[in-house]
């Protein structure tokens, strides 16, 4: 196997999932420590708790796991694996009638001065309430798009989105977003 900068290993994840199906269980925690982060992290956006967060990352892998032998190999793995973990995070958040961004969880950087530092949280705490007040449906376009890096087509077998929707929803969150932050650059 070849060195890769992310996690120490590069595989072809068709090849591993096909020896993890027939019956070298072991290979799976190669794609566990590939994608747990990820998974965490749409955990953290509908769920917004380090524990449920770790919970729904372990249900998620669990159903994955169990499921590995329906993965039909028409999109990626990685797809498959968002739109279980997409669908266990819809089904969560409406038990709990809630839903955060990942906007909301981004780290800010390192500034040269306390003004920048007080400029760029100002400027995040407008994104962030600004994107919170989306609809439902266009936060998640939002979210999987910008923050997750999927394409339309990927966010479509996520969510079940057609692909148009999708790119609409893309659209009029990005207008909305412009809107209410125009008056923020404070010209």
């Amino acid at each position: 196997m070849k060195k890769d900068a992310d996690d120490g290993l590069s595989f072809d994840e068709e090849l591993l999932v096909a020896e993890i199906v027939s019956g070298k269980k072991e290979f799976f925690r190669f794609l566990v420590k590939r994608y747990e982060r990820h998974v965490y992290g749409m955990g953290m956006s509908f769920l917004h708790n380090e524990e449920d967060a770790l919970d729904f990352t372990q249900e998620v892998f669990l159903k994955v796991f169990k499921g590995l032998t329906n993965f039909e190999r028409r999109s990626r793995f990685s797809t498959w694996l968002y739109k279980v973990a997409y669908n266990t995070a819809i089904n969560s958040a409406h038990r709990k009638k809630e839903f955060h961004s990942l906007a909301e969880d981004e780290q800010a950087g390192d500034f040269d001065t306390p003004e920048q530092g007080a400029m760029r949280r100002l400027a995040k705490d407008a994104v962030r309430e600004a994107v919170q007040n989306l609809p439902d449906r266009y936060r998640i376009c939002i979210d999987l798009f910008f923050f997750y890096d999927r394409s339309y087509n990927e966010i479509e077998a996520i969510t079940g989105f057609p692909v148009n929707t999708i790119k609409s929803h893309v659209f009029r969150a990005k207008k909305i977003l412009r809107k209410k932050l125009q008056d923020f650059g404070g010209d």
